[in-house]
């Protein structure tokens, strides 16, 4: 498994902007896949966005065209540009790993096996 630290979250208004950022402990495996989870009160999981070591990144309907998803390999860290907030993007956000034997793409929970402890977003209209 993996060391993962969120940070970046916080409160804006509508329309505003927030970086999420995200460090990993070293891989130990060059195949995986780094995500980024979020979950309302009430909610289930859902994922946001993910990425390949590779930089190939698929991303969820709601948040195309306003989050970017990035990394630093050098720095184990990945990072998502939320711009356009809106109020339904309050959430707990959650950085994920998983290992590149399952199709991390699907952005399914399950197949995440390392976890952040999560950094809020609250966006108010």
């Amino acid at each position: 498994q993996v060391h993962l630290v969120e940070s970046g979250g916080g409160s804006v208004q509508a329309g505003g902007s927030l970086r999420l950022s995200c460090v990993a402990s070293e891989f130990t495996s060059r195949r995986y896949y780094l995500a980024w989870f979020r979950q309302a009160p009430g909610e289930g999981r859902e994922g946001v966005s993910v990425i390949t070591r590779g930089g190939y990144a698929v991303y969820a309907d709601s948040v195309k065209g306003r989050f970017t998803i990035t990394q630093d390999n050098a720095k184990n860290t990945m990072y998502l540009q939320m711009d356009n907030l809106r109020p339904e993007d309050t959430a707990m956000y959650y950085c994920a790993a998983a290992a590149g034997s399952v199709d991390g793409l699907r952005m399914s929970p399950t197949d995440y096996n390392s976890w952040g402890q999560g950094t809020q977003v609250t966006v108010s209209s």
